[in-house]
């Protein structure tokens, strides 16, 4: 299990938890007053003005060394077609062999350049478990931190940022 003494609290933490926003960017954007009437948000789905669609999903980064990854979770925008192909299977107990299906990333990570916009494909896993994100091979940070693993020093480091970062 990871384990680290954290550089801000002087704390020792265990686990891998994964951080991410409680929706897309976009549905900030809206004035509260017209979130009702606008937008339906549940803890997996947001819909704007019915015509945006955003799927929360996971994605995975190889902590070298460890069994366990690091993981954001990531507000992703899917094509009207995508994702009533995803709506459909929501329930369904086998759903991995669904898609893959391409997305944009729509929020910006902390402690990353700007990762609003890169360019992924979401692989739907089974019942209860998010889709995880595949980033495209690129040259940004974070999809050659997919693609390469972080040291467990960098797992600490993001895990103490986001525990305890006033964002």
């Amino acid at each position: 299990m990871f384990r680290f003494k954290c550089a801000s609290c002087g704390q020792w933490h265990e686990g891998m938890p994964a951080f991410g926003p409680h929706a897309p960017a976009r549905y900030f954007d809206i004035t509260e007053a017209e979130r009702a009437t606008r937008t339906l948000l549940s803890s997996d789905q947001c819909i704007i003005d019915d015509r945006e669609f955003y799927v929360l999903a996971r994605l995975e980064i190889p902590v070298v060394g460890l069994d366990e990854c690091f993981a954001w979770l990531m507000w992703v925008a899917l094509s009207e077609a995508s994702y009533a192909a995803y709506e459909r299977s929501y329930e369904w107990v086998e759903r991995h062999h669904i898609g893959p299906f391409f997305a944009w990333i729509v929020d910006d990570l902390p402690l990353y350049p700007a990762t609003a916009g890169l360019k992924s494909m979401i692989h739907l896993r089974n019942h209860g478990m998010r889709p995880w994100v595949e980033l495209e091979p690129d040259s940004h940070p974070l999809a050659l931190d997919q693609a390469n693993g972080i040291s467990a020093e960098r797992a600490a480091e993001i895990v103490a940022f986001c525990l305890h970062s006033e964002d």
